[in-house]
């Protein structure tokens, strides 16, 4: 709303024609977006502490996290309004990319809210029941896969890309949906599953979100794309303001859910913020590059499968504890070297996943 306001006015004051740079109003959109979700969250942390929406910790889980108990969760409604405010202010609402994201981010943060909603006030209960839950994602992700593989302005819809070959394209047909609810709804799960320390999960977003701007800006821009060899996707590019609100809000976020956290995020935050993830990656086409950039996410996902299936099969456990950052606390890991460290390995996987637009 804003870009259209200001950028309207360049006939007039030529200096508002910085307003059409998709490299200025992603800036701008960082900081915005920072700035709402750093200023706004106390005032949150207190209408959540009001309202007695606090985190319950299992009682089979680490025992450091038992002091955790009644802090405040569903902080992702800050960060999912931080990133929305901003791109409706910022970012060109003529493109259809961008409502996109927009659903996404929405939809996935609503059914979280659902689960966090059922958790904090019925104590008696887990949430949404699995299926539900499982299926609303689905629903949802079936949805954003079909507008997009139908949209008659996109010619390489249905196509996979494989990183570290030059335009080497696979044509899935139809097959394409169906694949990209499995990136959208594995992702945003993934995310869900990594939020189980202070600070880890949104971190990780904010490493994974950096290199996915950069590709998305490179991916847009006509020139860097034909210069590294990359797929050219018209549109896209606007997608960088997007990604630099998402920054920011997890920015501004992480201040207040660095160890010891004063809020968590919930489900609301993770299953959004995840979902966001996995929707950017399919409409830009790196849903390969996503396993790199998110490797962590990747990494913790399977530890659960691994240890439910070794369980079931054989009776034992692979890991102390899964997700996989409870096994390295049960080791004896501090939870703030826990949290560093994965954070250095999101930064290495993150430079892996930009070297990708060299290495071809």
């Amino acid at each position: 709303m804003l870009y259209y306001l200001f950028y309207n006015l360049h006939d007039v004051f030529s200096p508002f024609n910085v307003f059409r740079y998709i490299t200025f109003r992603t800036t701008i959109g960082a900081l915005t977006a920072l700035l709402i979700s750093f200023l706004m969250a106390p005032w949150v942390i207190r209408r959540l502490r009001q309202f007695s929406f606090t985190q319950h910790v299992r009682d089979d889980g680490p025992k450091t996290h038992l002091d955790k108990a009644g802090t405040p969760t569903m902080g992702g409604v800050l960060i999912l309004s931080s990133i929305i405010l901003s791109v409706l202010m910022w970012g060109d609402l003529s493109n259809k990319f961008i409502w996109v994201m927009l659903i996404a981010t929405f939809g996935f943060g609503a059914i979280g809210f659902a689960d966090d909603y059922l958790k904090v006030t019925r104590q008696n209960t887990k949430g949404l029941r699995g299926w539900y839950k499982f299926s609303a994602q689905i629903i949802l992700a079936l949805v954003i896969g079909m507008l997009l593989y139908f949209n008659p302005d996109d010619q390489v819809a249905s196509k996979l890309s494989i990183p570290f070959f030059k335009k080497w394209l696979i044509d899935m047909g139809w097959f394409y949906i169906p694949f990209s609810i499995l990136v959208i709804v594995g992702s945003s799960n993934a995310v869900n599953l990594t939020d189980g320390i202070d600070g880890l999960a949104i971190g990780l977003v904010s490493i994974a979100t950096l290199a996915n701007g950069a590709l998305v800006y490179i991916s847009g821009h006509s020139g860097f794309a034909k210069y590294l060899q990359v797929l050219y996707l018209p549109g896209t590019g606007e997608l960088t303001v997007f990604c630099g609100a998402m920054f920011g809000a997890a920015l501004g976020f992480l201040w207040y859910n660095s160890y010891p956290a004063d809020v968590f995020m919930g489900d609301v935050g993770s299953l959004g913020l995840g979902g966001a993830l996995g929707t950017l990656a399919v409409i830009t086409k790196h849903e390969l590059v996503l396993a790199i950039v998110g490797g962590l996410f990747v990494a913790e996902t399977l530890s659960v499968i691994l240890q439910v299936s070794s369980y079931k099969l054989t009776g034992k456990r692979i890991f102390k504890m899964a997700p996989l950052h409870h096994h390295f606390e049960l080791k004896g890991w501090a939870e703030p070297k826990v949290i560093v460290r994965f954070w250095i390995i999101g930064i290495i996987l993150a430079l892996l996943s930009l070297s990708t637009l060299k290495l071809r």
